[in-house]
């Protein structure tokens, strides 16, 4: 064979070869699409349960226990069931969860219910304990609605700058929290009361990256001094059952949002109810001497008797003739009862915003009394004391039987303190019968002069409302 012939050789193997291969290559292709169309399909059309965490709605699928039965479409009411398990697990309630779902009939049948159950028991298994004494706590006062009327230079203006925050700011503060892993939880989270005033730490166990923190506000009470200022009228329950608040606009119709903490926050969990450890949310600490949530529910507006009232509460009356007591009090109670319902918890902020402290032992007695009386039937029973003006009956160290204070506010059934302590992180004692806690103040002063302090809650450059006035005064 010749030189040429052979050349020619070699180029027809070499043009079979290069064809062959184009032609596998085509092939493979072919396959490839092929099988991801029949992963699409599948998807779409034939998979049972997609994601556990989020169940599809609509044209939702069972599988029978024969691979040869036709498969049912899933009720409304299996896929309401799922949401409502989703949620708790959402909100770390795995157990409720799985018992929700296993408790149902035919939970052995419904391999829907098995592979949400597995789902749950796998992130459950990967959550670890959260130290108890570096739990934080934040709290607010009531939100400014309107910078310009709470900043307009009035006598009120320095004490809104300082000890206030306004909504843009609070629902930055929020957002930033959320993202960095934080959740709420209630103080009965960290600590168990037995019957015998006994107090035990619990265990709070979380996914990696979450970090438990407590939420408070202050005097939710929407004080006669602050209307016109740019807060809130009051809290209310509106026509859907959900808790909001009113606002009188300027022309004096009334305006429905949410215009403070409690109504934000509620709408925050709707959409992220990961926000909330088992559904719990913030403790709001009220006095009583004006009433609570907005409403006159103090004795001074039913007896109206003359040497207690104030400037404040003798033009209220005088500008609400028709002013009716029992109503009032049945409206607030309706507040308070949707926000149990809803997570939330109330504290004792004494009746007269006193610090104990600096009053006799019959003062504090004669304050507790009437907050006992005229606050607790509205809100019910607590156990939690949060001292106004950041106060204490004590110094760090642990309390005593020995402190006459301790010993009165124990006898009648306080088993949680709290003291206001901003230069820290956490601050948390426990002793036998009792849990202290430092709350930080998220509020103008604390960004302003100390966003250092603050940095590992959020960014307050980026919280920061420019309508604020700076300087903001000194304390």
């Amino acid at each position: 064979m010749g030189r040429e012939d052979l050349s020619v050789t070699e180029r027809e193997i070499r043009r079979r070869r290069s064809s062959l291969i184009m032609k596998s290559l085509i092939a493979l292709l072919i396959l490839v699409l092929a099988g991801l169309a029949a992963l699409l399909l599948y998807e779409t059309k034939f998979k049972v349960y997609n994601n556990p965490w989020a169940p599809q709605t609509g044209d939702l699928m069972e599988s029978s226990e024969s691979e040869t039965q036709p498969q049912k479409r899933v009720s409304a009411q299996e896929q309401s069931l799922e949401a409502q398990a989703n949620r708790l697990a959402a909100q770390y309630d795995y157990d409720a969860a799985i018992e929700l779902l296993k408790g149902q009939p035919g939970f052995d049948r419904s391999d829907r219910r098995k592979i949400l159950v597995a789902s749950y028991e796998k992130t459950k298994a990967g959550c670890s304990p959260y130290a108890i004494d570096q739990i934080t706590h934040v709290f607010f006062h009531t939100l400014v609605r309107d910078d310009a009327k709470a900043f307009d230079g009035d006598e009120d203006m320095d004490g809104y700058n300082q000890v206030m925050t306004t909504i843009s700011e609070f629902n930055s503060i929020i957002q930033q929290m959320y993202n960095r892993g934080y959740v709420m939880v209630s103080m009965h989270d960290m600590v168990e009361v037995a019957e015998d005033g006994s107090v035990a730490t619990k265990e709070i166990r979380l996914p990696a990256g979450k970090k438990p923190f407590v939420l408070s506000q202050d005097d939710c009470s929407y004080y006669h001094y602050m209307a016109g200022d740019g807060f809130a009228e009051k809290l209310i329950v509106d026509e859907n059952g959900k808790v909001k608040n009113s606002y009188i606009e300027d022309d004096g119709s009334v305006s429905i949002g949410d215009y403070d903490v409690v109504p934000l926050i509620d709408t925050f969990v709707e959409s992220h109810p990961d926000f909330a450890y088992h559904g719990h949310k913030g403790i709001v600490a009220l006095t009583g001497y004006e009433g609570v949530l907005g409403y006159r529910t103090d004795e001074v507006y039913k007896t109206r008797e003359a040497a207690r009232l104030t400037g404040w509460q003798t033009k209220f009356l005088e500008e609400h003739p028709d002013f009716d007591f029992e109503k009032e009090v049945a409206e607030a109670k309706a507040v308070a009862d949707a926000m149990r319902a809803e997570g939330w918890e109330f504290a004792s902020h004494t009746w007269g915003h006193i610090n104990p402290a600096a009053r006799s032992l019959e003062q504090v007695q004669t304050d507790t009394e009437r907050w006992r009386d005229w606050v607790q039937p509205v809100v019910g029973a607590t156990d939690v004391l949060i001292f106004a003006f950041g106060a204490d009956i004590s110094d760090w160290t642990p309390y005593s039987h020995e402190n006459a204070y301790f010993n009165y506010y124990k006898s009648m059934g306080f088993n949680i303190y709290c003291n206001v302590d901003g230069s820290v992180k956490a601050w948390v004692q426990i002793g036998s019968d009792y849990m202290r806690m430092g709350r930080r103040n998220l509020d103008g002063y604390r960004m302003y002069y100390n966003p250092g302090l603050l940095e590992d809650l959020f960014d307050v450059e980026t919280a920061w409302d420019d309508n604020r006035p700076t300087p903001v005064p000194q304390m």
